[in-house]
């Protein structure tokens, strides 16, 4: 996502590089230049144009101190306008919902968008991160295979979904389904509405329909930012029959580019509240427009990351394998173990991405998802006594792992050469007497 509006924008500074000072010429020069990279990345043409001018005034009013160069003082505001574009404060859900009063979050968007998907992973989140208990709502009539896609997401989240087959009007299942909450001591529904493939009438109606019916907390219009302007173009059309509350953008790991993302909250001036970062049940992000500007402009997202690595930390685990590492007791079952976190942190090119300067530097390199894949096979074809002690793996032993994982005799001794090597490393760095003889070993690993 913005790989493309990024390198633009890299290009446009380069226009002020050597300059001394910013004048009106050299600043015309450089916004014109960032016009057409929001315009190729399918930014809405007066969201562009107002962005510029208002960099442009805002440029020419600043003093350089000689400190900062030109160049880093017109990163620094178009940093600044890009994150309040997008909202420039991080929108949080309004669920004031208590037990016996369930809140209530209304999904919309058309067909396509991943609106149900989304719905289970909006649950999930909830559920998992801010200790509710959701209830999913089966309010898609219309397809059959919708209610079942819904049963299929809750059943894998474990997530109470409510269901009528073969009923015919969703606003009596949607408010049916509040009611079963409120019995069951549910303080969340979302209610997963009909979408289709344009936007008609019939579907306006239904939805407008729902909403009287429930008078939801939370009005959420789901839209795949893929589909560029045209995003931008139905989330216009479905804000003036719902007045909805938030946007949540799904597909940003996707080919975009990410022209919807930095239009959206200007056109409809509603916040876009979370974002879709893949296929996987954990991909939803809540979306922080100054975050965002970071990562557009190539700076990163260290927050971001830690805060995905926190998520998986757990600190009693973590106490005991520190244990284990001073013991040199670290093993492939750790091993294993470890590259499970890493990969519930999500894909691992977005990861790389929140590295400052890496994002650039990998932007033409392919990082499979599945590069653990070979390393997971080697190990789960050990025995639990060999992954517990690495020390026995003789010949005969890597042979059967070898045949057992499907890969070749080189890589199985490559992984335990590599894994030996990171055993003593990791024994080093918890060893501070040790410390300056790590630097030695790292020599001789060249």
């Amino acid at each position: 996502m913005f790989e493309s509006l990024s390198e633009r924008l890299e290009r446009s500074w380069k226009i002020l590089k050597g300059e001394g000072k910013i004048t009106e010429i050299n600043v015309a020069e450089t916004l014109k230049d960032v016009r057409r990279a929001l315009l190729d990345a399918d930014v809405n043409y007066k969201v562009a144009k107002t962005f510029t001018d208002t960099v442009k005034q805002k440029a020419l009013g600043q003093n350089v101190l000689t400190s900062v160069k030109p160049q880093q003082l017109m990163v620094k505001i178009v940093h600044d306008e890009l994150a309040a574009l997008m909202g420039g404060e991080t929108a949080q859900l309004n669920l004031p919902g208590r037990i016996g009063e369930p809140s209530v979050i209304l999904m919309a968007g058309l067909n396509g968008s991943g609106k149900t998907t989304m719905s289970g992973k909006l649950a999930k989140l909830l559920k998992e991160k801010h200790s509710k208990k959701p209830l999913l709502a089966a309010c898609d009539t219309f397809r059959p295979a919708a209610m079942e896609q819904l049963r299929v997401l809750a059943d894998s989240i474990n997530v109470p979904v409510y269901i009528e087959t073969g009923a015919t009007d969703p606003v009596g299942v949607a408010q049916r389904a509040i009611q079963h909450a409120r019995a069951n001591a549910m303080d969340v529904v979302i209610v997963d509405t009909a979408g289709r493939l344009a936007i008609d009438e019939e579907l306006m109606q239904q939805i407008s329909d729902i909403k009287q019916a429930i008078n939801p907390h939370e009005i959420l219009f789901v839209v795949d930012a893929m589909t560029g302007q045209d995003a931008v173009n139905t989330a216009r059309e479905f804000n003036e029959r719902l007045d909805y509350t938030g946007v949540i953008l799904t597909k940003l790991d996707g080919d975009t580019r990410g022209g919807a993302a930095l239009s959206i909250r200007t056109v409809v001036n509603k916040p876009i509240k979370y974002v879709g970062t893949g296929e996987k049940m954990e991909a939803i992000d809540p979306f922080h427009p100054d975050r965002m500007a970071d990562r557009i402009l190539g700076m990163g997202d260290i927050v971001s990351l830690v805060e995905r690595a926190q998520e998986q930390f757990d600190e009693a685990e973590a106490r005991k394998l520190e244990a284990k590492i001073k013991k040199n007791k670290f093993d492939f079952q750790d091993f294993y173990n470890q590259i499970q976190q890493i990969k519930r942190m999500g894909n691992l090119k977005d990861l790389a991405s929140m590295i400052p300067g890496v994002g650039k530097a990998l932007k033409d390199v392919d990082i499979d998802d599945n590069a653990f894949k070979s390393i997971e096979a080697i190990i789960l074809s050990m025995t639990p006594y060999e992954r517990e002690h690495p020390e026995c793996l003789n010949t005969s032993r890597r042979r059967r792992i070898q045949k057992g994982a499907g890969v070749k005799i080189e890589d199985v001794n490559r992984l335990i050469k590599q894994f030996d090597q990171t055993r003593k490393m990791m024994k080093l760095m918890t060893d501070k007497s040790k410390m300056a003889q790590m630097a030695s070993m790292m020599g001789k690993m060249r």
